[in-house]
């Protein structure tokens, strides 16, 4: 074993969501108790995983792993990889909480609260815009992602938009252009020359900052031709494609996605049926956000509807100040399964590996011999857990390539 090698033993169930190393080791791949097959997490029982320079080194049965320099007894508690946040809007100023309550108390939502952050924003300095990012990503760390996407989309100028991606840089390498989020007020009324501005300098000033390009494709928002001329410049530029798409009512998001071959069309509130077969012909990740749907008393998505298509489903937070304000994927996990048709393992799996294909970063949302040590000790013997128990601090330990991102005494560990 190489060098600082760590031993996590008395795993009483790994989630590796890799099934096929699971089956070729005859180790138990259990049914779920509801009935669902949970093949695809790839189920280990009474295991052992091995760590070492930020990558998995073995991983077997706990009666038979080999020694390691520092041991981890896990005492028949969970492991699973780490959550892959796929959606995520972190770098902002300001709060939105009035607006919540106004919609709790039955304002409808409309995109144009988003405008309210972009005056805060701009009014903020890079040290509190860092600051707030900082403190964000702390929370989405505690939550278990090990992974997390951020999105600009609350300057809409040139220099905030590229500050906003240059800081979002500093905490995660999947950063998000997202200067077509909505019409800024001082181009109210001149709707092709934000297009072309977001199309020309301001996409090139983010550019070097940034690994997507993202388009608002809504009511209240940017119409199919918009988004698409924006999009195609993004990638003409080396920026791929992801897309809010059919939030708000039915519309063309999901095709425009399909159609500029994006990694992902996010929301899906609102799908046809042709809307579901071309996410289920296609590569683009149908990625669900039900934070959204709970802070906005919106109906929610049917992923069994996208899950029986052959559609591949992501699960994110949606992390934003307006309308999505949760870095936990574990109260999503639930959301999705209590709202949206999912049984637990679909969710994990959409929490993980899902987020990990919408990203199109393989290697991530899964443990595998050679692949990064990013995982989760729960505070529970099982990944059921996670949905039967929401609200509870389930997460005692989170490694991200192999370090321990949470002081060693959480939950007594």
């Amino acid at each position: 074993m190489s060098g600082d090698s760590v031993l996590l033993t008395d795993i009483g169930e790994l989630v590796t969501n890799t099934p096929d190393d699971a089956a070729a080791d005859d180790r138990e791949i259990d049914s779920d108790p509801e009935g669902a097959d949970v093949a695809a997490l790839g189920l280990h029982r009474d295991a052992a995983l091995i760590m070492a320079d930020g990558v998995i080194e073995w991983i077997g049965p706990a009666a038979r792993a080999p020694a390691a320099d520092h041991r981890i007894d896990c005492a028949g508690a969970g492991v699973i990889p780490g959550f892959v946040d796929s959606h995520a809007h972190l770098v902002f100023a300001g709060d939105r909480a009035a607006e919540f309550a106004a919609r709790m108390a039955g304002l409808p939502y409309a995109a144009g609260g988003i405008r309210t952050t972009v005056t805060a924003t701009r009014a903020a300095t890079d040290d509190e815009l860092r600051a707030n990012t900082a403190r964000l990503v702390t929370e989405l760390i505690r939550q278990g992602s090990t992974t997390f996407e951020i999105k600009s989309g609350y300057g809409l100028t040139v220099g905030d938009e590229e500050r906003s991606l240059r800081i979002a840089a500093e905490f995660s390498a999947q950063t998000t252009f997202l200067g077509a989020h909505v019409l800024p007020p001082e181009y109210a009324e001149d709707r092709a020359g934000y297009v072309e501005l977001v199309s020309g300098p301001m996409l090139a000033a983010c550019r070097p900052h940034a690994a997507w390009a993202d388009v608002f494709c809504d009511r209240g928002a940017f119409d199919a031709e918009e988004a698409t001329t924006i999009l195609t410049a993004a990638a003409a530029a080396g920026l791929p494609a992801r897309v809010h798409a059919n939030q708000l009512q039915p519309g063309p998001g999901v095709q425009v996605a399909v159609a500029v071959e994006a990694a992902s069309a996010d929301h899906c509130t609102y799908l046809s049926d042709d809307d579901v077969d071309a996410l289920a012909g296609s590569r683009t990740v149908a990625t669900v956000l039900p934070g959204a749907e709970f802070s906005t008393r919106s109906p929610y998505p049917d992923a069994r509807r996208l899950l029986a298509a052959g559609a591949t489903v992501a699960l994110a937070t949606d992390c934003n100040p307006g309308t999505s304000y949760t870095t936990s994927m574990p109260l999503c996990i639930a959301l999705a399964v209590r709202e949206m048709n999912m049984t637990v393992a679909e969710a994990l799996w959409a929490a993980t590996a899902g987020g990990a294909a919408a990203l199109r970063r393989p290697e991530l949302g899964r443990l595998a011999v050679g692949g990064p040590a990013d995982l989760v000790l729960l505070a529970a013997p099982s990944y059921l857990h996670l949905a039967y128990r929401p609200g509870v601090d389930l997460i005692a330990q989170v490694w991200r390539k192999g370090r321990p991102m949470l002081r060693e005494d959480h939950h007594g560990r």
